[in-house]
């Protein structure tokens, strides 16, 4: 990890930029797997499933069989923990259904919404070096929650043609209606586009690598809505005095071992703890079964000295993370000048990878600084807000004439005789 002190603000442009590589060479490569699963169907996903996940598979959908059998191959203390994950998840998505009131924003005008959870929605699992089953919960529950009518759900398949069964247990326990056999960005053609196995879908959400990510973004040129734009996975601690080396060292291995692109940053105020964390990462990454993945992020990672916590929340606020942890005396008080991250945890004994799989909240989240516009999954992600109203004569006769005006001096008359041959028959 590099270690930066006192940097000037100058800087802080570089010193926060990510690993990323260039978007069109991704879409060079991503958009002909598109174009062949719109032309060829089920023929094109077959095909690419013997190229890049060596095996060749006769059907797409996971069976009934397939279903059973792997829930058999679970560990019962395995079962226990999605069980008790996918109820605190259920838990907080569930308290965040609004049932909105009805305006009466003047006399006899009436405003409200309504949210309609989406009809159709696909998801997209990954499953080759971590196969993200607990993605399975956080997607699937607060879908289950807003009403989507038709949940599908593709990750790729190993060599011998199968699911994880993590995956699958957790899809049966949330309730999927349909798993397919199909990885990488032919997932999300296959959903994008239909094929005569995958049904077309109308908001793809899931994490993946950056030919996932790249294939969403191309969905998006074809009506399809995606739950966010997104980069590899990362995390910032912001640190004080208070703060447990071994701990923070814990928290930014946990995010550094998600992949080579991953990025984590360490923000402190105090000079020793930079030592301290560097000695302990060392130490740490050596036990790690994912040491390759862990030791290139780690590359592209930052140790960095700022003069005061304010500092570092500013910098971090520049960064915007899909995590921060804040390991400081009082991170209530410094959590209230956050403005930009994905999801916050907050003092010595938070954990990041808590968020991860069973505290409740959802752990799909903005990356690659879009936490600036964008917020996380949540029960608001699948749903549409639909607003309705209704006037009434006394409300058409207070109103009609403001949009009479409004809609001459746009020269709007259609518009405007819309209104005034309704108050002419009043």
């Amino acid at each position: 990890m590099k270690k930066i002190f006192y940097p000037e603000r100058s800087q802080w442009d570089e010193l926060l930029s990510r690993p990323v590589m260039s978007l069109a060479d991704i879409e060079e490569r991503v958009s002909p797997i598109m174009n062949q699963v719109a032309k060829d169907g089920d023929k094109a996903l077959k095909a690419f499933a013997a190229q890049f996940d060596k095996v060749q598979l006769e059907a797409l959908e996971v069976t009934a069989d397939e279903w059973d059998n792997a829930e058999n191959l679970i560990a019962e203390n395995l079962k226990t923990a999605l069980q008790l994950a996918a109820k605190n998840i259920h838990h907080f998505h569930a308290t965040q259904i609004n049932k909105e009131a009805v305006v009466e924003t003047q006399k006899g005008v009436f405003c409200w919404r309504k949210s309609v959870g989406i009809e159709k929605v696909g998801l997209y699992i990954p499953g080759g070096t971590a196969p993200l089953f607990s993605t399975v919960l956080m997607l699937v529950i607060p879908a289950k929650i807003a009403g989507c009518k038709e949940i599908i759900l593709c990750s790729p398949p190993n060599q011998e043609g199968k699911i994880h069964p993590a995956i699958l247990y957790a899809a049966k326990l949330t309730g999927v209606d349909k798993v397919f056999k199909v990885g990488g960005a032919q997932a999300i053609a296959a959903m994008t586009f239909g094929t005569e196995s995958v049904p077309k879908v109308y908001k793809i959400f899931g994490p993946g690598n950056q030919y996932v990510m790249a294939a969403k973004q191309l969905a998006l040129k074809y009506g399809v809505a995606i739950d966010m734009p997104a980069g590899p996975s990362e995390v910032a601690v912001i640190a004080d005095k208070t703060a447990n080396p071994e701990f923070i060292a814990a928290d930014l291995l946990s995010q550094a071992e998600h992949g080579n692109d991953s990025q984590v940053i360490l923000f402190t105020n105090e000079e020793s703890l930079i030592h301290q964390v560097e000695v302990a990462v060392e130490n740490q990454l050596k036990e790690l079964p994912r040491i390759g993945f862990a030791s290139k992020a780690l590359e592209n990672s930052r140790l960095i000295l700022v003069n005061n916590l304010d500092e570092a929340m500013e910098m971090s606020n520049a960064y915007a993370p899909e995590h921060l942890i804040l390991q400081v005396e009082n991170p209530e008080q410094l959590s209230d000048k956050v403005v930009n991250a994905g999801s916050v945890f907050l003092g010595h004994l938070s954990p990041e990878s808590l968020g991860d799989y069973a505290s409740g909240t959802n752990h799909t989240l903005p990356t690659n600084g879009y936490a600036m516009a964008y917020s996380g999954v949540s029960l608001d992600t699948f749903v549409k807000k639909i607003t309705f109203q209704k006037i009434t004569a006394e409300g058409l006769k207070g109103i009609g004439g403001t949009v009479e005006i409004l809609a001459a001096a746009e020269e709007l008359e259609a518009h405007k005789n819309a209104v005034s041959i309704r108050l002419k028959n009043l």
